[in-house]
């Protein structure tokens, strides 16, 4: 034993969770088996996960975790050594030691912390479909729109993107007579029947269900500069690891944008992160709280791919941590792969209720000394039921323990604190300024607009070789050669796209630029976008 054993602290390859008649110890080379952490609304499981997070970071182990209640953002403050705190901490012959961990904020709607953003393509279509919430059919159509934004190099980055490309690849109503002009699309849109029969009324539900996402903040959420997953891996000056907090008090309110974009940033890591093996310490613990969202009506498809990301992933070197109020919030299939368990205090009122304290109870392994579905229904704030995986893998005998007290500040932190962290963040303006790259929204324009501009200048003087030519397209920017009168569809488009791009040439030339060669680059390449477990990009 050490001399951080005797004084219940943790140690070089394990984290003091909690004591009772045994000492509670998360192993950290067993912790990427991932966890549970459940229990009743009021039970203590935000400071079971506060503890855990500290003694990870203090191991240099880099955390994310979604913070619902805004409880979790005192993690970044040094703790107050109040009474009861110091109290606990004597109880279980603790030292109490105020202490801070290095925090970054993250906000999908960038008000508390850093925007969050990712790419449509990123996204993918089985996610944005579970995200739209589509049936069968429709979600069939979004894969047609997808695949042939791939074989057509269009970018889909926002949402005006995939409202474009729903829009082209829309059959044309009727039959054309023989002197009727082409559309610019007809290539796309014949591409598109090809792979079925995507009809108007799909591709309409589709567009309305985009428009309930953008009212619940989607648009926010779909853009560029895309989140770099790195920068949640990364360890402060002190090699302690960061501890990044999702504020998801508002996002809450968007339960299926909230589950569908945790569910993204796990299949993110499963993509891009090699395989690891068995680690002394994981390279990421993730803590993904009111983790039923995840679950509640998941289509068999998903699930499966829930399952297979969460049994794999931990050979990546990252822990998954299940935040929730009763083990039976979690499938079966999923709960199997959890093996470090901290059960907080149920209540019985119902015959429901009770069937599920029994379930919880049967989860755990036995130990002769409790009887544990009683146990459950009588701990106390600041108790519970902890079972950790032991050296050969295998859960420890579950044991009724006190939670140890958090280092850091327990509870909300202020405005003008999240500030101060945030204008010392290492990633203060790299992700604060959206950028409106050229992406498929633009290269559909740009097809239309060409059309007409080609008609507009075979009807005017052909000549002037490249100078006439140059003179054509200023022209149709400026508005200098379009007939006055009545103007055609074609022509109404190429006018308001024309404009659009002589604005954005105005207002944001250097950013427009960079973001130009990159679409520009991206689709000369002409590769096909591989897409990993759960309809992620794999672009490293």
């Amino acid at each position: 034993m050490t001399a951080q054993d005797s004084k219940l602290g943790d140690t070089d390859d394990k984290i003091f969770v909690g004591k009772g008649d045994e000492q509670a110890w998360l192993t950290l080379a067993l912790a990427n088996r991932h966890g549970l952490v459940t229990g009743a609304t009021g039970t203590g499981k935000t400071v079971s996960l506060q503890v855990m997070a500290e003694g990870f970071a203090r191991a240099g182990v880099p955390v994310f975790a979604s913070d619902i209640k805004g409880d979790l953002s005192g993690i970044s403050e040094v703790g107050e050594a109040k009474d009861f705190i110091v109290k606990r901490a004597t109880e279980m012959g603790l030292t109490f030691q105020p202490d801070q961990f290095s925090t970054v904020f993250w906000d999908v709607f960038g008000e508390q912390g850093h925007p969050v953003r990712a790419t449509v393509t990123e996204m993918g279509p089985l996610l944005l479909a579970r995200m739209l919430d589509l049936n069968d059919v429709q979600e069939g159509v979004l894969n047609v729109a997808f695949r042939v934004a791939d074989d057509n190099g269009l970018t889909l980055i926002d949402m005006k993107d995939l409202r474009a490309l729903l829009d082209a690849i829309v059959p044309d109503a009727g039959k054309k007579g023989a002197d009727a002009e082409e559309s610019p699309l007809a290539d796309i849109k014949k591409e598109a029947q090809g792979f079925g029969n995507v009809t108007k009324a799909t591709v309409g539900t589709i567009q309305r269900q985009l428009l309930v996402l953008e009212n619940q903040g989607g648009t926010k959420f779909f853009g560029e500069p895309a989140l770099t997953l790195k920068d949640f891996m990364k360890t402060d000056r002190d090699g302690r690891g960061m501890v990044n907090i999702l504020v998801a008090d508002k996002l809450l309110q968007s339960p299926r944008l909230y589950a569908t974009f945790l569910l993204w940033m796990l299949s993110e890591l499963f993509e891009e992160l090699p395989e690891a093996g068995d680690l002394p310490k994981p390279k990421l613990v993730f803590f993904f709280d009111e983790a039923h969202l995840l679950f509640n009506d998941a289509p068999k498809a998903l699930m499966d791919k829930i399952e297979q990301v969460v049994r794999l992933i931990r050979s990546k070197g990252v822990g998954v941590y299940f935040v929730t109020q009763n083990p039976v919030d979690v499938p079966d299939r999923v709960l199997g792969q959890l093996g470090n368990r901290v059960q907080h205090a149920l209540r019985a009122f119902t015959p429901r209720d009770q069937k599920a304290v029994a379930a919880a109870a049967q989860t755990f392994r036995p130990n002769p000394k409790l009887d544990t579905a009683k146990v459950i229904m009588e701990l106390g704030k600041g108790e519970a039921l902890v079972s950790f995986l032991e050296g050969n893998g295998t859960p420890t005998m579950v044991e009724r323990v006190m939670i140890r007290p958090p280092s850091a500040r327990i509870g909300s932190i202020t405005p003008e604190e999240r500030k101060a962290i945030m204008d010392a963040s290492p990633v203060k303006g790299k992700y604060d300024t959206a950028v409106d790259a050229e992406s498929a929204y633009e290269m559909i324009q740009k097809r239309i607009a060409g059309t007409a501009a080609t008609a507009d200048a075979g009807a005017a003087d052909g000549g002037g070789g490249i100078l006439g030519q140059i003179g054509s397209m200023v022209g149709t920017i400026f508005g200098t050669n379009v007939k006055r009168g009545r103007l055609s569809a074609g022509q109404v488009i190429a006018r308001d796209v024309t404009r659009s791009v002589t604005n954005q040439v105005i207002g944001g030339m250097a950013a427009n630029l960079g973001k130009s060669v990159a679409g520009q680059l991206g689709g000369s390449i002409g590769r096909t976008l591989v897409r990993g477990a759960l309809g992620g990009l794999l672009r490293r």
